[in-house]
């Protein structure tokens, strides 16, 4: 098994909360998210139907509540599938209605860069 390895993609500075980066590294194409908690990556494969996921509107959700009040939140958390309309979580990669779930790459943040491990 081949060591992983740690690829630059950005600029911590340059990844402000809501923004992506969608990068290509070793053929695969990836999308690195600012969440405003956590900087994550994922392959832009939708696990649906092969869309690029990372294309997708980021945004939040509705939050478990009491009947007839909506209560939203989780707001940069939340892509949607340009497609279908399919929603992950970004910090888990699980779809939010289905067992499928977006492929993560681990991330690292040093000295005020972002790397990706592949």
């Amino acid at each position: 098994m081949s060591a992983k390895a740690e690829v630059f993609v950005a600029a911590l500075g340059d990844l402000a909360p809501g923004q992506r980066h969608i990068v290509s590294i070793e053929d695969q194409s990836i999308g690195v998210f600012n969440t405003g908690s956590r900087i994550v990556a994922v392959l832009n494969i939708c696990p649906h139907a092969f869309a690029p996921v990372c294309l997708g509107k980021l945004g939040g959700t509705t939050l478990p509540s009491k009947p007839g009040v909506f209560l939203w939140g989780r707001e940069n958390e939340i892509l949607r599938c340009p497609w279908h309309g399919w929603e992950f979580d970004l910090h888990s990669g699980q779809c939010l209605t289905d067992w499928r779930r977006l492929k993560r790459f681990p991330v690292v943040i040093r000295d005020g860069r972002v790397y990706v491990e592949v």
